[in-house]
């Protein structure tokens, strides 16, 4: 008899959110059931499933996979131990609540978007909260280095949850405690080197003709035909299609940093058949409100239902939509200078990643052991 694989339940923020990670080694029947359970995204940056903590049962969801796997909870037992409830930060006092304000005050007038907003405040609190008794202008990089050691690593948050704390705990005694500390000595942990994940083009195909809905296909191929990023896609505007130019306007991105990129006659063709069935108003893609942006949930709800009926397992994410146009450009000899500029990198090492990754490179290498 084989042994049953284990799920790992974690406490976690991610965007700002409080989450439920789900982490578990892949197994096709397993992973197909995780990601199918109610209120399950996959995150790029975590490399595993989450769900919102608020929607979170544990009876629930033990009765749902005891058959299939051991549910291994320890990490929320041992949040709750250690702060009394799984969701809840300690008090914190009104003087560190008004720094706090203070901070996502100075974090909108820099125009940081809503989702670092939230998770660099909820971070600081967090922080606040264990560091409630020494004054802040007295705080030393080690009372810092200690912090992310104890609260972080020990905890086994994730390379990039810690890298977070970093910028946020650098920002906030920068620019609200003004303190003499040397916040640019705090070290980042070493950067993880994980290549993109990448579909082929016949999988991108299949995903694309398992949306029967227009406007759900119309999306999902804009994504993949302009490499765009999921909030890009919610933020387009009708005026920023160009069809006599064939661009595409990308405004305010990361970075707050417009591009342009093109798109070709066969899109242009989609977009007009889904203008002229749906006619938007403002936003290219509006929600159920009138008025309103179509919703990043919904969005990856059409990704969730396409791989299902394409019958595709692997976990992927609308980011993976943006790393295989990447890939495929590169592999049909676009430069990559100009693979940069398409994506919106601010330097060419993030669009080297992709280098490593194209099959058409892979495959021209010749192993030693054909020539023996």
């Amino acid at each position: 008899m084989s042994k049953k694989p284990t799920i790992f339940l974690e406490p976690a923020i991610h965007r700002g959110n409080n989450v439920i990670l789900i982490k578990v080694a892949f197994n096709p029947k397993l992973t197909d059931k995780v990601k199918n359970y109610g209120n399950v995204l996959w995150s790029q940056n975590m490399r595993c499933w989450y769900m919102p903590a608020s929607a979170f049962q544990l009876p629930q969801f033990f009765e749902h996979f005891k058959q299939m796997a051991y549910i291994n909870y320890s990490a929320l037992k041992k949040e709750c131990t250690q702060d009394g409830s799984k969701n809840n930060h300690p008090k914190i006092t009104p003087a560190h609540a008004e720094l706090i304000s203070n901070f996502r005050i100075w974090l909108t007038h820099k125009r940081y978007s809503p989702n670092t907003k939230n998770t660099y405040t909820d971070m600081i609190k967090r922080f606040l909260s264990v560091n409630s008794e020494k004054p802040l202008p007295h705080c030393t990089n080690d009372d810092i280095v200690s912090y992310l050691h104890k609260n972080v690593v020990q905890k086994g948050y994730s390379f990039a949850f810690q890298n977070q704390m970093v910028s946020a705990l650098k920002l906030f005694f920068r620019e609200i405690v003004k303190t003499e500390i040397r916040v640019e000595a705090i070290e980042r942990p070493r950067r993880e080197h994980k290549l993109p994940n990448v579909l082929s083009k016949e999988e991108v195909k299949a995903i694309l003709e398992a949306l029967a809905n227009l406007k759900h296909r119309t999306m999902l191929s804009l994504i993949y035909a302009c490499g765009l990023r999921r909030s890009e896609l919610l933020n387009l505007r009708i005026e920023d299609i160009d069809s006599k130019r064939h661009m595409l306007m990308i405004r305010n991105s990361k970075g707050n940093k417009d591009r342009l990129v093109p798109i070709s006659d066969k899109i242009i063709e989609m977009l007009r058949e889904y203008y002229k069935a749906y006619r938007p108003q403002t936003w290219l893609f509006e929600g159920q409100k009138a008025g309103g942006t179509y919703s990043a949930r919904s969005l990856e709800q059409v990704l969730k239902n396409a791989l299902k009926k394409a019958k595709i397992s692997k976990p992927v994410t609308l980011h993976w939509l943006r790393h295989s146009y990447a890939t495929h450009l590169l592999e049909w000899g676009t430069d990559l200078r100009y693979i940069q500029e398409l994506l919106g990198h601010k330097s060419s090492k993030t669009t080297e990643i992709y280098t490593h990754v194209t099959e058409k490179s892979l495959q021209k290498i010749k192993s030693p052991f054909d020539d023996l």
